[in-house]
């Protein structure tokens, strides 16, 4: 936004970050998939807007046979490519407006999957229903309670499962959301979790972002009892002269711009005897 009183940093009660959310993917979908689904594609698995797929990455391990669900989908169009490498996937959003166009790429691509309406901090799915969980910057960025979001999707997942999603860098908290020179000078502290809010002239919010560290991701994690396989920071690929609203070649060349978090759920419990 361009007028500075209605962008701030507060904290938000859990009910206005939901509603705010909720009712913000409704009303922006028709635009986000007008500005990014031709890059995202409808049967894709872009884990970030540096453009890093996992046809190339693997990052989700075997998906043949494997019952997945996708958190937070959007247009479902990683659900669609999954469904195409064998997998049994189902694809989750709190958005009606997003999964209506979910729908429509199905029509357009003839491939269907799955589509559930539903907030990921209370998933409709019996414990130990899925092999695999993933989400490209869906769900976890938009919660008030990611740490209870990482729970939910421990319960969900059998032993052995695969957790794993992609959101902003935390260390990109500190940079103004500029792709340009303005966003190369460090303003924020990296240690502040008050929430990005953007908010009506009433103040009240009508998106929230999230901010977690490194460090309180990983918490996070190994306390809802996940095993941290890897930390991936995309480099940004020669020749990729994309601008997604912060992201830029400019930027990307200099600082990642994307964690993804590979992580499984122990064959059994941490310090159980075999």
């Amino acid at each position: 936004m361009n007028d500075d009183n209605r962008v701030t940093r507060r904290r938000v009660d859990a009910a206005e970050i939901r509603h705010a959310n909720r009712r913000w993917w409704d009303t922006d979908a028709d635009a986000y998939q007008t500005e990014h689904g031709a890059f995202l594609g409808d049967v894709d698995f872009v884990w970030c807007p540096e453009g890093l797929r996992e046809a190339d990455a693997r990052l989700l391990g075997e998906l043949a046979g494997r019952r997945v669900l996708e958190v937070g989908a959007g247009a479902a169009s990683c659900a669609r490519w999954l469904a195409t490498e064998g997998a049994l996937p189902v694809a989750v959003d709190l958005s009606a407006g997003m999964l209506r166009h979910a729908a429509r790429a199905a029509e357009r691509s003839g491939v269907r999957v799955p589509l559930t309406q539903a907030d990921a901090l209370a998933l409709p799915f019996a414990d130990a229903s899925f092999d695999i969980a993933c989400t490209a910057f869906g769900a976890v960025p938009f919660v008030d309670d990611s740490a209870a979001l990482m729970r939910e999707v421990h319960r969900i997942l059998r032993p052995g499962g695969r957790w794993v999603f992609s959101v902003t860098h935390p260390m990109r908290w500190i940079f103004l959301d500029d792709p340009g020179e303005g966003g190369l000078t460090a303003v924020h502290s990296y240690f502040d979790r008050q929430p990005y809010v953007e908010q009506d002239e009433g103040g009240v919010a009508t998106y929230v972002e999230q901010h977690r560290t490194l460090g309180d991701r990983i918490r996070e994690l190994v306390g809802a009892g996940f095993r941290l396989v890897d930390l991936v920071e995309p480099e940004w690929p020669a020749g990729h002269e994309g601008i997604w609203g912060q992201w830029s070649p400019l930027r990307g060349r200099l600082f990642p711009g994307t964690a993804i978090f590979v992580t499984e759920r122990p064959d059994r419990a941490v310090g159980a005897r075999p």
